[in-house]
């Protein structure tokens, strides 16, 4: 029998607590998972996926890790977009200890994504057209 989405949910953040305070919010009829504040996991469909980057991604393809993949409709076209979040290896999800290296990978990504958006020089005003 599957637990319930909000038992599931605080599983994976007693499993994310190694690593720091944790905590979840719903979402898009799943869960964002946050430590210090950054979004590093999500779950969706009762999978947990955490957050890959770049650097990280080899890591989680060489362990055998699934992406994050969603479809999504508009104007009668139907959409694939994949996500930077993988799942980790079915081993890491049976204990907190087990998990934290795959929780320090995404807390990891996650920090390099917040300091790139922090990097991003603002986007200049734009100016208005006078009126006639």
């Amino acid at each position: 029998m599957t637990p319930p989405r909000d038992e599931f949910a605080a599983h994976c953040v007693e499993l994310l607590s190694s690593v720091g305070p944790a905590h979840a919010k719903r979402m898009f009829g799943g869960h964002g998972l946050y430590l210090d504040g950054l979004m590093i996991g999500l779950i969706a469909a009762d999978q947990l996926y955490l957050k890959t980057d770049a650097q990280t991604l080899p890591q989680w393809r060489d362990a055998g890790g699934r992406a994050f993949v969603y479809e999504s409709s508009r104007d009668g076209v139907v959409r694939t977009a994949t996500m930077s979040y993988w799942t980790p290896p079915d081993e890491a999800t049976e204990s907190p200890d087990a998990l934290r290296p795959w929780a320090r990978l995404a807390l990891e990504a996650a920090l390099r994504a917040q300091a790139a958006r922090v990097r991003k020089p603002a986007a200049a005003p734009r100016r208005r057209k006078p009126a006639r």
